[in-house]
């Protein structure tokens, strides 16, 4: 039996979130979660939901559980708020485990798994930034079980996460600039030694943000298509890996 659109009662309402059903009130065989950069709030990913448009696919934007200080107005995923003293900018990477908790055991396992009906399998995740990391950190700590997929735009393994002994089979998607990414080489090395396939694209552009033409988006489009699940059957000249 496949999964039931999910709604917000599914949820606790200590998580913000929000809810786009699958295009032409299609049976949603999948779930992707969207999970917004630093500073932003989830409806801009709400926005990004809609548009992608992706078939049989409800799509859950969620918003970080942190306020920024100063009322900025946005969210974010740390569990600390550190500031380099040169550029007054946030560092990235403070530990997530507070929003690993409410992604993995509040969305994924209680409400999606457990209330639902899906399969982690039929769940994809795509973030950018810190929200990138969240899933990459929710996909190692699934240990055993296999999502759908992570997509993570600038978005690398964060440094608190230890590796497992056994590698993730979730299948991983890098999207990161050229020049002047938060994922480094480095950051690419201890990707594969959590994830057994990743798949890393340069964009040509300085500075990780999000894709902004057709030959950026294409190899998201295409992990989608190989990824989502279809009760229609497999849409000609893509792949489907189980």
């Amino acid at each position: 039996m496949p999964g039931r659109l999910p709604t917000k009662a599914d949820f606790p309402s200590s998580v913000d979130l929000s809810i786009t059903p699958a295009p032409s009130s299609q049976q949603p065989t999948n779930i992707l979660i969207l999970l917004h950069g630093l500073g932003d709030t989830n409806a801009s990913f709400t926005r990004l939901g809609q548009q992608l448009n992706l078939p049989e696919t409800a799509c859950i934007a969620v918003q970080a559980p942190a306020p920024l200080p100063f009322d900025l107005g946005g969210f974010h995923w740390g569990d600390d708020m550190i500031f380099d003293q040169n550029t007054g900018e946030m560092d990235m990477d403070t530990g997530f485990k507070t929003s690993t908790r409410l992604v993995l055991d509040k969305v994924v396992r209680e409400a999606l798994v457990g209330k639902c009906g899906y399969k982690p399998r039929e769940i994809v995740i795509f973030g950018f930034g810190q929200g990138g990391m969240v899933g990459l950190q929710v996909a190692v700590e699934l240990e055993d079980e296999e999502l759908g997929g992570v997509v993570s735009i600038g978005g690398r393994l964060p440094t608190s996460v230890s590796l497992k002994t056994k590698k993730s089979r979730t299948p991983v998607l890098i999207c990161r600039a050229a020049r002047a990414s938060a994922v480094t080489d480095s950051a690419v090395s201890k990707l594969k030694d959590a994830f057994e396939f990743v798949e890393i694209k340069d964009w040509k552009k300085n500075g990780d943000g999000m894709p902004s033409n057709r030959e950026e988006m294409l190899p998201i489009m295409q992990f989608f298509a190989r990824r989502l699940r279809s009760t229609k059957g497999v849409p000609a000249g893509s792949i489907e890996l189980n």
